[in-house]
């Protein structure tokens, strides 16, 4: 499969500044960029600068950016689901993860979640693609946010909301494991009725143990 990647760009005005949102960015640009000392969600800065210019070095790889001046203050993945889960048991090239999606705690409250996914969508090519994201709980901010689980799974899915993404039941286990947890999916316009049956049995691969 060719792994197009259309380049877009908006502005989005905040009181602490205005973010150019862009992307899918390459990952010589991601290395000039400054990344932020508040960016450490899931990894330490540095580690997740390099992360995510590994990830824009890959075919399918994307990263979109929401950028104050020179310096990265908000991004979201989207690359190959890991080896490890059931999602690339399917061997789906049409089927890609919104692996991850942070914005330092200076911008939020701005909308910027939502339109790092606006923009993602902006590119044609998405509607090549299953697009999807899996929601734990344990990643989220609540401690800062001040929210319950809950609150924070509401907030998460009228985010994904934006980029057309929305709620799928499945039988993963880990997904499963809590009710706060869950699937998200974005089925784009051209993808096949074959890929979409393909979906339905990486959600359900235990239907048939009971």
């Amino acid at each position: 499969m060719e792994h197009k990647k259309t380049y877009n760009a908006k502005e989005l005005k905040t009181p602490k500044g205005t973010l150019i949102i862009e992307g899918p960015v390459p990952a010589e640009k991601l290395a000039a960029y400054e990344f932020h000392h508040d960016l450490t969600a899931f990894r330490q800065p540095e580690q997740q600068h390099q992360a995510l210019i590994d990830i824009a070095r890959l075919p399918e790889g994307r990263i979109i950016i929401a950028r104050h001046q020179q310096t990265i203050v908000g991004y979201v993945t989207f690359l190959y689901p890991d080896p490890l889960e059931r999602w690339s048991e399917g061997k789906m090239e049409n089927l890609i993860e919104l692996g991850a999606i942070e914005v330092i705690p200076e911008f939020r409250g701005y909308q910027v979640g939502k339109n790092l996914l606006i923009v993602s969508m902006m590119d044609d090519a998405m509607e090549d693609y299953i697009i999807i994201t899996t929601e734990y709980y344990w990643h989220w901010d609540l401690k800062r946010t001040g929210l319950n689980v809950w609150e924070y799974r509401k907030v998460m899915e009228k985010m994904m909301n934006a980029g057309g993404l929305v709620w799928y039941a499945t039988d993963d286990p880990e997904i499963c494991s809590h009710p706060a947890n869950c699937l998200m999916a974005r089925i784009g316009k051209r993808v096949d009725q074959e890929s979409i049956q393909k979906f339905d049995r990486l959600r359900f691969m235990n239907r048939f143990m009971y």
